[in-house]
């Protein structure tokens, strides 16, 4: 059907969001966001942003003890490896994904800066593992209108949304026919 096919206008690229289709059969990404960190000829990578886990960042570094937050699912790719998103301009090390938001930085400076609350954890988020694509594989998931792309990466969508409405309200940024995805039970039969 025509109707649903998302014939995206935005280019993958860092900063910009994918959003999974509303019935996105791969049960690793159904109703995930993931904020692309990197785009180019070699590959993509980013993180789900919207997957928490059920671990906290205490209980998977001991280092941190003063952050109980939760540690987000990042992906499939490498599930042993911690990484962060930040809003921490002053950490050595860190790449710049968009405005004010970076990804990792030095770790030792890090866990120093929270001991002392010059990082507070509504400015920081940890992942597990990754999102990965190899060459020309995510332009052939767009071609196959598995992935929307949105420009709507806002420090408020990744730091101060709820996960549960995250992809929700980035489709909702989109207009149009996206809000009406956006509405979408998970189970049709449930409609």
């Amino acid at each position: 059907m025509e109707f649903f096919r998302y014939k995206n206008q935005l280019k993958p690229e860092k900063g910009r969001l994918l959003i999974s289709e509303p019935f996105l059969p791969d049960p690793n990404f159904e109703r995930t966001v993931v904020l692309l960190c990197e785009h180019n000829e070699e590959g993509s990578f980013g993180f789900v942003i919207n997957k928490p886990s059920i671990l906290k960042v205490s209980e998977v570094m001991e280092d941190i003890k003063k952050l109980e937050d939760i540690v987000y699912v990042g992906g499939p790719v490498q599930q042993d490896t911690l990484h962060f998103l930040h809003r921490n301009t002053s950490l050595e090390g860190a790449v710049k994904i968009w405005n004010e938001v970076y990804w990792g930085g030095d770790f030792e400076t890090l866990i120093s800066q929270i001991d002392i609350t010059v990082i507070q954890s509504k400015d920081i988020r940890f992942y597990l593992g990754y999102s990965g694509w190899g060459p020309g594989q995510l332009n052939a998931e767009l071609e196959e209108d598995s992935w929307i792309v949105c420009d709507y990466a806002t420090d408020e969508l990744l730091f101060d949304t709820e996960p549960s409405m995250m992809w929700k309200k980035a489709l909702d940024s989109m207009g149009g026919r996206f809000s009406i995805y956006s509405n979408y039970p998970v189970d049709p039969r449930m409609n």
